[in-house]
């Protein structure tokens, strides 16, 4: 006898579970001759889960992927319309139980797969998990990631560097030398023959050769006729040599984030950014959050090598794809610097992150690492050197520092707090005199998670609203669409992004749709505030509006998941300006892309910084990418990492004897001016 759990989900997305009893044998569960079986029991839908969108529903059996995907509103490339003639619809199912979802996901999930899938995608891409999702049907619970170029809706990744002006000293060197060839009467090696040459002329002194790189030694001298260009890094270690005059090398930086990664192909010999690239980190099938990731790690027999797997999967397709528009190859690209909160750090270089996540919240290591891409798998020049960034602590990562060397706070006598918001809310306070840090949960909820109809940004997501404060008529935009929802949009809300959030909590408490201590005031006269429900909503789009044939709103829940993640920044701040006996900023600088399109006058409104001027609080964008840019670029940056990775003095909120009484103080919305 089986007893089986079935998982099933509300409309505020909390799972309902409830038993049922089977009577055959488990290995039989999924086999096709006992669907009727199943469906004798009232088992006709399975829960399937696409990720990144993070949307979930109760799929019937029998559904392609595809199907499932159109009936939840999660948008496939297809140019055959699901007729699996075009291969456009590719998909990767994920394996394992995903707490995140209360899913466990398997391969025998879904049905075995067809001739067409193995003509379109071969058998090394189904054994990887990878299907056509026109083609694949559901027959158990499932968690799909969607790949970026099988989306027919992209994400809008803001990681844009802001390509400062910098001191070109790169680590990559190239040299142009041309050789006697050799003769009876000179029989010197050729490493030795070009070795001298390149202490003549470059004074390259006490050179070694990587073995990879000496391997196409001999052919790149006689294919150039003994006129080779030789690529050093750091003077002393040649990585490349080849055959002619090459004037050009390449590096990246890489800014590998919770929910983002981003790419920046640059020329070593100008600076310039070439082409940049930014995509959903896949690992989001696994937690929006480094907590939930640290978690599955540590409950997964193999968890850290999946985690591992699917970055250096994404980071690959990134590297290839940012050399195809650049007009050059992979292995044109001889060095990388990486930077990624801690977590990140760690599975990045497949190091075990459970112990960040238990007291004391110990690193496997803080400064930085110098690692051959052939090492890590990563499939740029193998000889190429990837610099990783030194972190600071447990929760406060090389992403940080890289924030720091490119706002340069140790350069000022203003003091100066930066602000990186993501799915953990990082912290940076002072000047040249000192410099503290912290690191507090903001949760996901400002970019989409844990609202009720929240996503990521993208086409249709709601990301401007304006509430008239004395009839409660709402106006909105949607990503995708230059016109207001009263002038004629073109497109349909589909949900609210991070942004829009912001714009529906700061707008609700200034028409006094919401008190600032978070409730609703029931007694608005508008047919948009709806008390009929488990907790009340205001209505920010009716149905007709939107793609979902239902209103969207704004409900008390998401009043308070605002709350709890603004409160938590607040108040990290606020200790910080307590360790620094300062009762006032002189500056505020938002980094990361959540910080580059919020409304900053809305993000003050509802208390997310302390207070001081409008035009004292800036937006950088990827201050993170931005510092693995210049680090990238100058050597010497890296130095000044290394410094201030020590010198930040780490300040753990969670031991602070006030954070409790500054948190509970900080969940309070400021009074709007109005009242």
């Amino acid at each position: 006898m089986l007893g089986l759990r079935i998982s099933r989900y509300n409309k505020n997305g909390i799972c309902e579970r409830q038993n049922l009893a089977l009577s055959f044998p488990l290995t039989k569960l999924y086999n096709h001759n006992y669907r009727d079986l199943l469906f004798g029991h009232g088992m006709t839908s399975y829960s399937v889960a696409f990720e990144p969108s993070g949307k979930q529903n109760y799929i019937e059996v029998g559904k392609t992927v595809f199907e499932a995907a159109q009936s939840m509103g999660v948008e496939l490339k297809t140019l055959c319309g699901g007729r699996q003639i075009c291969g456009k619809c590719k998909v990767k199912f994920e394996e394992g139980f995903f707490p995140k979802f209360g899913i466990y996901s398997k391969r025998e999930h879904l049905s075995p797969p067809r001739e067409g899938e193995l003509r379109y995608l071969g058998q090394a891409a189904i054994a990887d998990g990878y299907r056509l999702s026109c083609a694949a049907t559901i027959l158990g619970d499932l968690v799909i990631f969607v790949p970026e170029e099988s989306r027919a809706i992209k994400e809008v990744l803001a990681k844009t560097a802001t390509a400062k002006p910098v001191l070109l000293k790169p680590a990559i060197r190239n040299c142009y030398v041309e050789l006697p060839p050799p003769s009876l009467g000179d029989t010197r090696s050729d490493w030795e023959r070009l070795s001298e040459e390149l202490a003549r002329n470059f004074n390259l002194i006490a050179l070694d050769i990587d073995y990879y790189a000496m391997r196409s030694l001999s052919n790149a001298l006689r294919s150039g006729d003994w006129k080779v260009t030789v690529t050093t890094w750091t003077e002393h270690h040649v990585i490349k040599v080849k055959p002619g005059l090459v004037e050009r090398s390449f590096g990246l930086a890489i800014d590998i984030g919770t929910t983002t990664l981003a790419a920046y192909l640059c020329d070593l010999s100008t600076g310039q950014i070439i082409a940049t690239r930014s995509v959903l980190n896949p690992q989001v099938s696994y937690g929006e959050d480094i907590i939930s990731r640290i978690t599955y790690v540590t409950d997964s027999l193999d968890g850290l090598n999946q985690l591992n797997n699917i970055i250096m999967e994404t980071l690959n397709s990134m590297v290839f794809n940012l050399a195809s528009e650049a007009g050059i190859t992979a292995e044109d690209i001889d060095e990388a610097t990486v930077v990624g909160n801690t977590a990140m750090h760690h599975i990045f270089l497949k190091l075990d992150p459970q112990y960040l996540g238990r007291s004391p919240f110990t690193s496997t290591i803080r400064h930085s690492l110098d690692i051959k891409a052939r090492d890590i798998g990563f499939k740029i020049n193998p000889v190429a050197n990837v610099h990783v960034m030194p972190i600071e602590a447990s929760f406060v990562g090389a992403d940080n520092v890289a924030a720091i060397i490119s706002e340069e706070p140790y350069n000022q006598d203003e003091m100066v707090l930066i602000i990186d918001i993501g799915t953990n809310g990082e912290l940076v306070l002072g000047n040249r005199q000192r410099l503290i840090s912290a690191s507090c949960a903001t949760g996901p909820a400002f970019e989409g998670a844990n609202i009720n109809f929240g996503m990521r940004a993208s086409s249709g997501a709601i990301e401007k609203i304006a509430i008239n404060p004395k009839t409660y008529d709402v106006r909105f935009k949607v990503i995708g669409d230059v016109y207001w929802s009263h002038r004629m949009p073109r497109l349909k809300a589909c949900g609210i992004c991070g942004s829009g959030i912001i714009d529906a909590v700061a707008e609700m408490l200034h028409a006094k749709i919401i008190k600032p201590s978070g409730t609703f005031n029931k007694n608005i006269p508008s047919p948009r505030l709806l008390c009929d429900r488990e907790e009340p909503e205001f209505v920010i789009a009716w149905p007709y509006e939107t793609t979902l044939d239902q209103e969207i709103t704004i409900s008390q829940g998401d009043v308070r998941a605002v709350q709890l993640a603004k409160g938590a920044l607040l108040a990290g701040a606020k200790i910080l300006m307590k360790r620094m006996n300062i009762e006032r900023l002189d500056k505020v600088i938002l980094a990361g892309a959540f910080g580059l399109h919020i409304d900053k006058e809305k993000a003050m409104a509802i208390g997310l910084f302390p207070n001081l001027k409008l035009s004292q609080v800036y937006s950088v964008g990827n201050a993170a990418g931005e510092g693995a840019r210049l680090a990238l670029l100058n050597v010497d940056k890296r130095s000044e990492a290394a410094e201030i990775a020590r010198r930040v003095e780490y300040v753990e909120l969670s031991t602070d004897p006030s954070f409790t009484e500054e948190f509970v103080k900080a969940m309070t919305f400021p009074t709007p001016k109005n009242n």
